[in-house]
């Protein structure tokens, strides 16, 4: 088992997640909603975790196996659910529990669908964006995305791919290179999404509903 290998893989994963709390400030900015702090908060928290996680093992550059590659989708799928529970758990809006937190991430990152919240409308706009955003995020497999992402920080993706993906599908590519079918699949994801979004938007939703909405059905 190569430990640091694991370690640098999992410490830039975590940077990586960590962005995706951007989206959620920009939105409660906009709307000004009051809500965007604890996505800030979560995003410097996460980032911070992920380059102390990352910095001691930066030059491990050894090939990532199989069984390293199911321990980092393992590990990062369990940890997931905190992270995505970080500013659930900082707003004080929402005043939730961090069991009720952690339910709501990995209810969203597995796209179950099932919510605590008792009054939808009642929550800050940033909050409604977030929920749509993770369970977007999860139909595709946020490792997916990793795979086509850090090969440009020097880390191979097969294993990974091989271990966040059931079935016999594991072992076929669209495409010859594993970092290319990955950006494939997500060029995929994105046109559905795209187009659905602009369906909705063409029925009569608000940009944002269609947006949020879209997130959820393609999810």
């Amino acid at each position: 088992m190569n430990l640091p290998v694991v370690q640098r893989i999992f410490g830039l994963l975590l940077m990586l997640f960590s962005l995706t709390m951007l989206p959620p400030m920009a939105v409660g900015l906009y709307y000004q909603d009051g809500n965007w702090q604890p996505f800030l908060d979560a995003f410097l928290a996460l980032a911070i975790l992920g380059a102390l996680v990352w910095w001691p093992v930066r030059a491990e550059e050894r090939e990532l196996r199989l069984r390293d590659g199911f321990l980092v989708v393992a590990l990062f799928w369990i940890v997931l659910g905190g992270a995505g529970a970080a500013p659930l758990l900082l707003s004080k809006r929402l005043d939730m529990t961090v069991t009720d937190a952690i339910f709501e991430a990995v209810s969203g990152f597995t796209t179950t669908g099932a919510i605590i919240f008792a009054k939808l409308e009642a929550l800050p706009i940033s909050v409604l964006y977030y929920r749509s955003q993770i369970e977007w995020l999860g139909g595709i497999g946020i490792v997916v995305l990793a795979v086509a992402l850090l090969p440009m920080l020097g880390v191979g993706g097969m294993q990974l791919l091989r271990a966040e993906t059931p079935g016999p599908v594991k072992d076929s590519k669209l495409t010859p290179r594993i970092t290319e079918t990955a950006k494939a699949l997500w060029l995929i994801y994105l046109a559905i999404t795209a187009a659905c979004a602009l369906a909705y938007w063409a029925a009569g939703m608000s940009p944002f509903d269609a947006i949020a909405h879209s997130f959820t059905t393609v999810s």
